[in-house]
């Protein structure tokens, strides 16, 4: 470097000292705090004796001689710092000097502007340019996209062609990007055509933008096309090509891209591995998913936040809940995605859990990471509080869900249809259908999902006419019902006994709105025959069914069989069961107790020796309850272990039962943990009524009782339950494995029947 060079390059370095200075001197840089005094600077070139006296900013460069080429440099330092008011200074003292009459200088300082966001001033500044090439047109189009405003880049490319410029490759792909951000289809393909005139279709950049424009306006087979006519195709190429077939439901179409791009050597950054991962996802492909996990470990991407996020959804989606656990709790930075991603997941996890004790882990634990993420800074969106509404619904966490609705009307989200809905599905399942009702009715606008959620909370709540009267308001309102709303109608017909109506929503059901019957359907109605006795008339509609029927027709005919003493089509019904769940051990509990109510003796014997044969899992019989933020269970069989002020309520309330309400103890057959045989439950104590005892215990009055239980309720348990009710005036909810029940006054919401009553 000769002597005059190394001076210029020690004469931009202090000129460019003085500028960002100056700029400090002019912001005041607020956001620390600091304030700048008027600062002068002395400095010395080379060892030359003669010094810079002490001067401001513009004095200093008032002394200083710069040839029109050394004011590149300083804009480009102005670029790279993002000093607007660097920017500002250079352009003062180039018109101070006369420069600003250098075209190639004002094209430059447009560029910085554009560069710095400052899109008035670099129009203001190009405006002023005698003579404006493709570059400096380019260069404006550009700024104007990446400051968001494609409408006037477009407008900018217009005024080009107007002036009669030819627009270069990279022109186009800027316009091609700008009709892409407008979804302004029609206009990228006349620029398409524009590019296919001049030869320009094979270049690179604008493919890409071709490429991005067709996929963006779900025009995949264009896109594909025009990735194909790329000569050179780099790395954009192949990522927008993947991420536009994941953007298309074609998936299986990206993979194969992705595999072309590695057998073409070429290397995938993070937003390639992440597109790849998301459509692994979508084919539920664990097996590629894994080796794309491989190969940006290899790659070095496993610690990047994106890509972390997709490996982790990727495991989830595949129930491969433990490998994702570990990649959560491995993070060092977390964002909302992440967060929102495993919150769900184990919200997927309770809907799998093999019992409800597990499933209320599961919940637990999304609820914690909930709690971290409030304390992180991080705010919740509409996908996180859905996911935890639906969460405390599974889990009836009526406290911690009235917490979840404090913060949505706080944020504002509930708002929103989605979190809205979810919020009426939580009071509902925890049993509250007057605070679901009103956030039903403060809606601001009710969709087909909001209907019938609340038409089959109620049915589930035991308000079947309130649930039939919403029904038809539904339709007045010209909502158009889907399959899940005609079902939720039907099962509230089931529930009322009401048979004309089911059968005439049956057939509204095909010829007014043309649904062709499913399964829900028919279970619907199976369910409304059995629990009135019409067993037969059951058994034929299962006959007629065009499908096969599935565990929950057979368990609905068996459990009616129980009731109403059909002993001969309870047992079809039951090997029926058997022969889709071979190992469901609640099936053969129902099957003893249906031969024991027939004084079947030797069938009794029969299925207890079919019962050793198959090594059958016992039935844990678990319930638990919150009290006071704290969660306590209740195993069968361990009253000692809960306080004598538990077995002494208990004995009070059972005695006061069959004196006053005429309770008797019903007997039947279970499985135990303790023993290889089963025992007669009337000398047992079942948890969950050791859970009612706990909870009126140390529950206030006015509260209701919410208790969670992993296996079904035995008929004995439930009218124990129905008297507790009654003789305390208390609501208590009990779910158990199949569903919600409701006591309130000595009646319960599933009118006696509960679908399996053991």
């Amino acid at each position: 470097m000769s002597p005059k060079d190394q001076k210029c390059v020690q004469l931009y370095r202090i000129v460019f000292s003085f500028i960002f200075i100056d700029a400090k001197l002019h912001t005041g840089s607020q956001s620390s705090g600091i304030s700048y005094p008027r600062t002068h600077i002395s400095t010395q070139l080379d060892g030359d004796s003669k010094s810079f006296r002490s001067l401001d900013f513009i004095e200093a460069l008032s002394t200083i001689d710069i040839e029109t080429s050394n004011y590149v440099p300083l804009l480009e330092e102005c670029i790279d710092r993002k000093s607007l008011s660097g920017a500002q200074n250079v352009h003062s003292h180039i018109i101070k000097t006369g420069t600003h009459e250098d075209v190639f200088t004002m094209r430059f300082l447009a560029n910085v502007y554009a560069k710095c966001g400052a899109m008035e001033n670099a129009r203001k500044v190009f405006d002023t340019l005698p003579c404006k090439n493709v570059v400096a047109w380019t260069a404006l189009m550009t700024g104007y996209l990446h400051n968001d405003q494609p409408a006037a880049a477009m407008y900018v490319f217009i005024q080009m062609l107007e002036c009669g410029s030819y627009p270069t490759n990279y022109t186009l792909g800027s316009a091609l990007a700008a009709c892409s951000a407008l979804n302004a289809v029609e206009l990228g393909k006349q620029i398409h055509a524009y590019s296919i005139k001049y030869q320009l279709e094979h270049d690179t950049s604008v493919g890409n933008s071709l490429c991005g424009l067709y996929s963006k306006c779900r025009s995949l087979n264009s896109a594909m096309k025009a990735f194909q006519k790329i000569r050179e195709k780099d790395l954009i190429s192949w990522t927008i090509i993947i991420s536009a077939c994941g953007d298309n439901s074609r998936a299986a179409r990206g993979l194969r891209f992705f595999s072309e791009m590695l057998a073409d050597n070429v290397e995938p950054n993070e937003f390639t591995l992440t597109s790849a991962l998301k459509q692994c996802c979508t084919m539920l492909s664990l097996k590629v998913g894994a080796q794309v996990h491989s190969l940006s470990i290899k790659l070095g991407y496993d610690s990047c936040l994106p890509v972390r996020n997709s490996i982790m959804y990727l495991y989830l989606k595949h129930r491969r809940f433990r490998e994702a656990q570990q990649l959560f709790s491995g993070m060092e930075d977390r964002s909302l995605v992440t967060m929102n991603s495993m919150i769900a997941g184990y919200a997927e996890m309770m809907d799998i859990a093999k019992d409800n004790l597990s499933a209320y882990h599961n919940g637990t634990e999304a609820l914690e990471i909930f709690s971290t993420l409030n304390s992180s800074g991080l705010k919740p969106d509409i996908y996180t509080f859905s996911s935890v509404l639906s969460i405390c619904s599974k889990m009836l966490a009526l406290q911690q869900g009235e917490q979840v609705h404090a913060q949505t009307l706080k944020t504002g989200n509930l708002q929103d249809f989605i979190v809205a809905t979810a919020l009426v599905n939580m009071y509902n399942n925890c049993g509250s259908t007057e605070r679901a009702n009103k956030a039903f009715q403060e809606m601001s606008a009710r969709t087909l999902i909001s209907w019938t959620t609340m038409i089959t909370a109620l049915t589930h709540n035991g308000q079947s006419q309130q649930a039939l009267q919403l029904f038809e308001d539904m339709r007045l309102a010209g909502v158009r019902p889907n399959p899940i709303t005609i079902a939720g109608a039907l099962s509230a017909c089931a529930h009322a006994g009401m048979v004309d109506e089911a059968l005439g929503y049956f057939e509204m059901m095909q010829k007014d709105y043309k649904i062709k019957p499913v399964m829900d359907h028919y279970t619907c109605l199976i369910d409304l025959f059995v629990r009135l006795g019409w067993l037969d008339e059951a058994s034929d509609l299962i006959k007629k069914m065009d499908f096969e029927p599935n565990e929950c027709v057979w368990s609905l005919l068996l459990a009616g069989c129980k009731r109403h003493g059909n002993t001969e089509l309870g047992l079809h019904a039951a090997e029926k069961l058997l022969e889709l769940k071979p190992k469901d051990a609640e099936t053969y509990v129902l099957m003893l107790n249906m031969f024991k109510s027939a004084d079947r003796w030797e069938d009794v014997s029969k299925v207890r020796e079919l019962i050793r044969e198959k090594k059958l899992e016992k039935l844990t019989d678990w319930s638990w309850i919150s009290s006071k933020g704290k969660v306590y269970s209740f195993k069968c069989d361990e009253k000692q272990a809960y306080g004598d002020d538990v077995n002494e309520l208990l004995d009070e309330l059972r005695e006061k039962a069959k004196s006053l309400l005429g309770y008797e103890t019903l007997e039947s057959f279970d499985l135990v943990d303790e023993e290889d045989e089963e025992e007669k439950s009337s000398s047992r104590v079942h948890s969950e009524e050791l859970a009612a005892a706990f909870g009126l215990l140390n529950i206030h009055d006015a509260a209701p009782i919410r208790i969670i239980k992993n296996t079904s309720m035995c008929r004995d348990c439930h009218n124990f339950m129905k008297a507790i009710s009654s003789l305390n005036a208390r609501e208590i909810i009990v779910r158990d494995s199949k569903l919600l029940h409701k006591f309130v006054n000595g009646q319960c919401s599933c009118g006696d029947f509960g679908g399996l009553l053991l």
